[in-house]
């Protein structure tokens, strides 16, 4: 914890912090979130894989380390990145502390940084490349220059599952939960529907999907640009062609409308944070929702069959829409987060009634 290390972004600026987690240097994606609580879920959402997260809210890790709100089995992240780490949690379900935790997951944490600062850089500069090291560069100029080029990613084949599974399999309706790095929330509330829910990796054919002869799909969230994953949308198109209910999350919402002919677009800084406010174009109603991406879909390149049915109040970016010609729907945000809380968990039984 007394180690110092320093946080090297693109555009050249440095700060100090201390090291706490896992030692060693890395280079990442740089994005922030402004959740003030869920630090698990942030660190086990899958859709921040080859990411650094700066936690915008100053004191972490006070409740400490909590397996039951995992939303994957380990961290997803690059580094994790806060102005406080708390060392005495306190909760009666903690279960350790979260300096150990990321210690023996192996993510990078550094602690004593000036979270407020470095979040307004990246909101007025953009997402950037960022590398932790033990020592500053002899020639930083020529770091910067080269950290500013690399080409850094993610990819949601490192995150699907390896082989189909089975949850629920008592359940009444059969959903195909075709995983791109689902968050373990969207299996629950599926689950709490009676579901009998397959897990399917992010490498399955439209063949291999619909031969389950699943009564809904469910696309999930996962990292990274959704326009890389050209074999996914191919066999995204033929599924969606069969007509099968269908319901996209985050990612799943940007795959589906890609493979309707939608372009994606990179955002400045993303929507990341449990205080989205979104509105039904429809309804008119408002939401206040959890989201994770950095890439969203062009409301003017919407399809014939789509219509838009959900837009970001901060930007007026899509967040959710509606399809014509196929039972299906979509959403940018994650309704199994309840950022409301239970603002918009309507949407899993919109799902289910397209499936009965």
């Amino acid at each position: 914890m007394d180690k110092t290390a320093y946080l090297i972004l693109q555009n050249g600026t440095v700060f100090n912090g201390r090291r706490f987690g896992a030692p060693g240097d890395i280079t990442a994606e740089l994005v922030f979130t402004t959740a003030m609580n869920g630090y698990l879920e942030t660190l086990t959402d899958p859709s921040y894989h080859g990411q650094m997260v700066v936690q915008t809210f100053p004191l972490i890790g006070n409740y400490g380390v909590i397996p039951d709100d995992f939303e994957s089995p380990a961290p997803r992240l690059s580094a994790y990145i806060v102005r406080e780490i708390c060392e005495g949690p306190a909760n009666f379900r903690c279960e350790g502390r979260l300096d150990n935790y990321l210690q023996d997951a192996g993510i990078i944490g550094l602690t004593g940084v000036d979270t407020r600062t470095l979040t307004k850089i990246i909101r007025e500069y953009g997402v950037m490349n960022a590398a932790i090291v033990s020592e500053l560069p002899a020639n930083l100029p020529a770091f910067v220059a080269k950290l500013s080029h690399q080409k850094l990613g993610s990819d949601v084949y490192q995150v699907t599952c390896k082989a189909p599974s089975s949850l629920n399999p008592t359940g009444d309706k059969h959903v195909v939960l075709w995983d791109f790095g689902y968050k373990k929330g969207m299996a629950t509330e599926l689950i709490a529907r009676n579901c009998r829910v397959t897990v399917v990796p992010a490498c399955s054919s439209a063949k291999d999907i619909l031969a389950l002869q699943p009564q809904g799909i469910l696309l999930s969230n996962g990292p990274g640009d959704p326009a890389v994953n050209i074999d996914i949308i191919r066999e995204l198109r033929e599924v969606m062609a069969a007509k099968i209910p269908m319901c996209g999350i985050c990612l799943g919402h940007q795959l589906m409308a890609l493979s309707q002919g939608a372009r994606s677009v990179k955002l400045r800084y993303g929507h990341r944070g449990a205080n989205q406010p979104v509105r039904d174009v429809q309804t008119g109603r408002l939401y206040i929702t959890s989201q994770n991406h950095g890439y969203a879909i062009e409301n003017d390149t919407l399809p014939a069959n789509a219509k838009l049915r959900f837009e970001n109040l901060n930007d007026n970016t899509c967040e959710g829409i509606d399809y014509l010609d196929v039972p299906a729907f979509s959403v940018q945000f994650h309704p199994e987060a309840r950022g409301g809380p239970l603002d918009t968990a309507f949407l899993f039984d919109r799902f289910i009634s397209m499936m009965e």
